[in-house]
């Protein structure tokens, strides 16, 4: 069997986190703005990742070695170059990601959550270590930082010691920030002044230091930093990920180079072909009021280890397909269509073993 060139890098990437090895994105990305790229694997459903049960294959580590215990996955930085991460080999094309965590402590330590196109266009949760009171919101459009002006800092009190559900709920009107049941931000289409963002999404989340001396001055401002390596490790923890695609579709793929929604194909389904899912929160309260300004060109684009020197870090990872008869199940893990799969030799090479391997979760 041939496997396309991110299920060979992420083979690869698996079995060195496997010896204890850290190792960054070895591959480029392809940006549909400037040409013809593979379709992406649609999530088309909902999955409910539980992380206190260990690793599952629909997310891939880069930039360090993510740690599993009954708390959950743990993202530590504990020395420079320090970036761990999980990224989703599914996109999401519109639709609400909930993730349990507790951000990481530590002056000039980050911890995010970002959705990521292959356009570069972004959504973002960020936890500043030396302020456990607020979480950054944050969008941008093709990559573009102009104007520095769509951060704001949110109320999120206790975030270092209280396990939080946050929550980004994302259609072609409006984006929704949660903290618990709580909205702390709205932005609407017609109010983003053409930086929408609009394009399949890829869930990433894990902690980084903004604070590195390696870092541009202002990143590490707004970073609060520098970051005192000797007062660590700092790590950040997430409990679980509930994640709903309002799109349907084994695939996503794109019409044209113009980065607009209406221009998403969907192989198999439909665009906005589950947007019903999208009443399913129950809103408790709004903080808006106690948001501030961010306004600041610290800011940084693309969230985790956006800067770092880390092989990798911060990069937008292009993943194709599922090979054929591989399917996401409701619990995030890969698994083969059916049992004929595993028992058939001839649908098999040695990677394709191997990755079956890799895949299946304990």
């Amino acid at each position: 069997m041939i496997f396309s060139r991110p299920w060979r890098t992420a083979a690869v990437t698996a079995a060195a986190l496997l010896s204890g090895l850290s190792v960054g994105q070895t591959w480029s990305s392809c940006n549909p703005l400037y040409g013809t790229c593979p379709a992406n694997q649609a999530l088309g459903m909902t999955v409910n990742v539980d992380f206190t049960k260990g690793q599952v294959g629909s997310f891939v580590a880069s930039g360090g070695t993510p740690t599993y215990n009954r708390d959950g996955v743990s993202f530590t930085v504990a020395r420079s170059g320090d970036a761990p991460q999980l990224a989703s080999i599914f996109y999401i094309m519109f639709g609400r990601v909930e993730v349990t965590m507790k951000a990481a402590p530590g002056a000039g330590i980050v911890s995010s959550l970002v959705l990521l196109s292959d356009t570069l266009d972004e959504i973002d949760l960020e936890w500043i270590g030396a302020d456990s009171s607020t979480v950054q919101t944050n969008y941008f459009s093709k990559g573009a930082a102009s104007g520095y002006n769509r951060g704001e800092f949110n109320p999120a009190p206790n975030n270092q010691n209280e396990w939080i559900t946050y929550t980004i709920d994302w259609t072609a009107d409006r984006i929704i920030w949660y903290v618990g049941k709580t909205v702390v931000r709205t932005v609407r289409y017609n109010d983003a002044d053409g930086q929408y963002p609009q394009t399949p999404m890829q869930v990433k989340f894990g902690a980084w230091s903004g604070g590195d001396y390696s870092n541009p001055p202002g990143t590490i401002e707004w970073a609060k930093g520098p970051t005192d390596y000797s007062k660590g490790p700092f790590s950040m923890l997430v409990k679980s990920a509930v994640i709903t695609d309002y799109s349907t579709g084994k695939t996503y793929s794109y019409g044209d180079n113009s980065g607009t929604w209406q221009s998403i194909r969907s192989d198999g389904g439909k665009i906005n072909g589950n947007l019903g899912g999208a009443a399913a929160i129950t809103v408790t309260a709004s903080a808006a009021p106690a948001a501030t300004d961010a306004g600041s060109p610290t800011i940084p684009v693309g969230g985790i280890g956006k800067g770092q020197t880390t092989a990798g870090a911060g990069a937008a990872t292009t993943w194709g397909p599922l090979p054929d008869g591989w399917r996401i199940t409701s619990d995030g893990k890969v698994r083969p269509v059916g049992s004929s799969t595993v028992n058939s030799p001839s649908r098999f090479c040695l990677l394709g073993s191997f990755l079956s391997f890799l895949l299946f979760t304990r």
